[in-house]
């Protein structure tokens, strides 16, 4: 979320070729982050370790684990924090490469922290912290370096312009405010859950936004790309390129993201099973009721991308915020009617669709849109899509075992599924037709 606002000001900027302007935006954009970091250190190691340690149900047994797990966690948010500035000058450049094949490396360091705790005999909890600390340095450090060596504005210089840090500042200060909102939405809702029913359905909950976070970062990497393209159309003034971009992205994300999650949704117990052994309880119910969430908020991204590249996003993230924040108290008064803890994630797509529209207003009321247009052909076509794609592969589902060939089998139905029902409804004519002239010429090529 934070990438967002240096992204914005530092794409506008390459959008408007302006090199002096975008070299002071990169120095203030710095600064910025670096008070993030002063104040959210004090925040942490001050309200947050007091309410880890006295208002946290957690076994007393680990209690330092959890300390150590904490302040290892402190440290990796303070690198990534301070890493922004570069990550969002290399979306702003699409340097897409980069991001892949640092993106690549980070997974496999990340299994391997997988076999070193497999073999270790000290507290893994602590040693998994620990880790991945590490490899958050290492990643931040490697695109540091590549952002000094490629971009000539990645050089802090005591330039400040003042009207300029005031300008960010507010940006970042409403951007901020929206995604605490969403921090606090994330962990008040698991606090909860730890108040009513324990850490082992945290855990649950745990897993399934594991499950959802691998599978989301396919798609978020689709909308990163899309990111910089909208905010320079919009500098350059074109709007109607601009809107184009932001309907075809969501459309776009939403059918991307089905590929992905479909099979998961209709092999949920197989797939847990598969890969836990045992599965906590709820855990089926709520990745999920989280991956359909997850399907409502692909369809959002280029929506919110292209109101910040207005630059004004106060209304934006203050209306935005106050529909977040309501999952807790409703959440609240659900659980403690006695509700299942997976009730909390209905509450969540309610609210998720109460977002969608509220930011499709706000757009409009600020860049005037069709929004009949973008309910029918965005998402009315989306969701016609997923329940079109959806009835063979579950039907067929209910006849072939839950066995390793069979989830093959059914990942290759739902794909089959799915890519016929977008060629056929998803896709516009002009779409289809594109792509069956590149299909026909990579056919001819291959033949040649």
């Amino acid at each position: 979320g934070m990438i967002d606002v240096s992204q914005r000001f530092l794409t506008y900027e390459l959008g408007k070729n302006d090199g002096q302007q975008l070299q002071k935006v990169f120095s203030t954009s710095l600064i910025i982050h670096l008070i993030i970091i002063f104040f959210l250190l004090i925040l942490a190691e001050t309200v947050g370790l007091w309410f880890l340690n006295h208002k946290m149900n957690i076994p007393t047994s680990r209690i330092i684990a959890a300390n150590w797990v904490f302040q290892f966690s402190i440290l990796t948010f303070i690198i990534k924090i301070f890493s922004v500035p570069y990550n969002a000058s290399i979306v702003a450049h699409e340097h897409m490469k980069v991001y892949a094949y640092v993106s690549i490396l980070e997974v496999i360091l990340q299994l391997a922290i997988v076999f070193l705790l497999k073999g270790s005999a000290s507290d893994k909890l602590i040693l998994y912290a620990i880790l991945m600390s590490f490899v958050t340095l290492l990643i931040s450090i490697m695109y540091t370096l590549y952002c000094k060596k490629y971009f000539k504005e990645c050089k802090f210089r005591n330039d400040i312009d003042k009207q300029l840090l005031h300008k960010m500042l507010s940006f970042a200060g409403w951007s901020f405010l929206g995604n605490i909102g969403y921090s606090l939405k994330m962990q008040g809702i698991n606090i909860l859950i730890n108040l009513f029913f324990g850490p082992a359905v945290n855990a649950a909950r745990g897993v399934a936004y594991q499950v959802n976070a691998g599978i989301y970062n396919f798609v978020s990497n689709f909308q990163i790309a899309m990111k910089p393209q909208i905010t320079k159309r919009y500098a350059m003034g074109d709007t109607n390129s601009m809107m184009v971009l932001v309907h075809n992205s969501s459309r776009y994300s939403f059918f991307l993201l089905l590929y992905l999650t479909l099979p998961v949704l209709i092999k949920t117990p197989y797939i847990l099973h598969l890969w836990l052994g045992i599965v906590p309880e709820y855990t089926v119910m709520f990745l999920r009721l989280v991956l359909i969430v997850t399907l409502i908020n692909s369809i959002t991204g280029p929506v919110a991308t292209a109101i910040q590249a207005k630059g004004k996003i106060k209304l934006f993230q203050t209306i935005i915020l106050g529909i977040t924040l309501l999952d807790i108290p409703i959440s609240y008064i659900v659980l403690k009617s006695g509700y299942p803890p997976y009730t909390v994630m209905y509450i969540s797509i309610l609210t998720e669709l109460i977002a969608l529209i509220a930011r499709i207003w706000i757009l409009n009321a600020l860049i005037p849109m069709h929004i009949s247009n973008f309910i029918i052909e965005v998402i009315g076509r989306s969701l016609l899509v997923f329940i079109l794609a959806a009835i063979i592969p579950t039907g067929l589902s209910q006849y072939i075992p839950d066995t390793f060939t069979g989830f093959i089998l059914i990942c290759i139905i739902t794909v089959s599924s799915t890519t016929i029902v977008l060629l056929t409804v998803g896709l516009k004519t002009a779409e289809r037709s594109l792509i069956y002239k590149k299909a026909i010429r990579t056919i001819q090529t291959t033949k040649s």
